[in-house]
């Protein structure tokens, strides 16, 4: 789409382009497209948790669409086989030796739906695609590309017949985007949307047209590196990880990973708004979606039933933030 580097406030015009194709047809969820794009552009892998129904398939579907990429889908279930996901060589014939048929991973979009229904083996399977960007088939590894992103769903209500993701899996996760029900007049806007003939089930409803190609997505990438974190802005983002490690009600904080996944996620934050510098309430908006996977409450604050959320809320508001 162009060659030449992009003012901060271009590629804000052209996110806000991708943003208002997909709220077209995610209706209310405005905050969740934010974080599900600045995943992206920061390269990290998002965690969607929402109950059945609130868009979140689509939201993917629409996303992939309006940044010109490939999307594919697994819907994860207990008798998935890792196989299922990276794929599989098979036999043709004695002179043509085996043959590698992708799995589904190989994408640039991979929708991973109720990621916690599959076993341990199959997880795994797709947590070094996540980590290491490569699958490993029969001793062979082979490359996903820079482009690939999981987005993983997880129902946050239903736990019967699920594995719950290890620490170090959730840990591979950029930030883990909380699925809201949406507001009522966001849902009368739903229902108007589909009675003018949208259907959620149609692909050429879902799928918008590309705003952006691959050459651009790349550009806007490269661009997140050269967003300043003044010092003090730095030394703000560790002391909010930090404190999570040093609350006694939390039995587990967030790790250095965590540290500087919310100092690429506050880059990113900031490019959506249209700077080339991040603010201390980019870091604060983000360490939510951050952080919140990666920590695990006492017991006691389970029983009161107060949530990681909570917890942020109220670090957040004990550490000063630089002026």
């Amino acid at each position: 789409m162009t060659n030449s580097p992009l003012a901060p406030i271009e590629i804000a015009d052209l996110l806000e382009r991708v943003r208002a194709v997909v709220a077209a047809r995610v209706i209310g969820q405005d905050a969740v497209i934010e974080q599900a794009l600045v995943a992206f552009l920061t390269g990290g892998h998002a965690l969607l948790e929402g109950v059945p129904g609130t868009a979140k398939t689509i939201l993917v579907r629409a996303l992939a669409g309006a940044l010109g990429l490939r999307f594919g889908r697994i819907q994860f279930t207990p008798d998935l086989m890792p196989a299922d996901v990276t794929g599989i060589s098979i036999m043709r014939d004695a002179s043509r030796g085996f043959e590698f048929h992708p799995g589904p991973i190989f994408t640039d979009f991979l929708l991973a739906d109720e990621i916690n229904r599959a076993p341990a083996k199959t997880q795994a399977a797709l947590l070094e695609g996540m980590a290491e960007r490569q699958v490993t088939v029969d001793g062979q590894t082979r490359p996903l590309g820079d482009r690939f992103t999981t987005f993983a769903t997880q129902n946050p209500v239903e736990y019967e017949g699920t594995y719950p993701l290890p620490e170090a899996q959730l840990d591979r996760f950029l930030v883990k985007i909380a699925v809201r029900y949406p507001s009522l007049d966001a849902e009368l806007k739903m229902i108007d949307l589909h009675a003018s003939g949208f259907n959620a089930e149609r692909a050429s409803d879902v799928v918008p047209d590309a705003v952006l190609d691959a050459e651009t997505c790349a550009m806007l990438r490269s661009a997140v590196d050269q967003v300043t974190v003044a010092p003090e802005i730095r030394a703000y983002i560790a002391s909010i990880v930090r404190a999570t490690r040093e609350d006694p009600s939390l039995l587990l904080g967030g790790s250095p990973r965590a540290t500087v996944s919310l100092f690429r996620v506050s880059r990113g934050a900031a490019l959506m708004d249209g700077r080339d510098f991040v603010t201390p309430d980019d870091v604060k908006n983000y360490a939510a979606p951050v952080l919140r996977h990666r920590l695990r409450l006492s017991p006691e604050l389970e029983v009161e039933g107060r949530t990681a959320d909570d917890v942020l809320r109220d670090l957040t508001s004990r550490i000063a933030a630089p002026q």
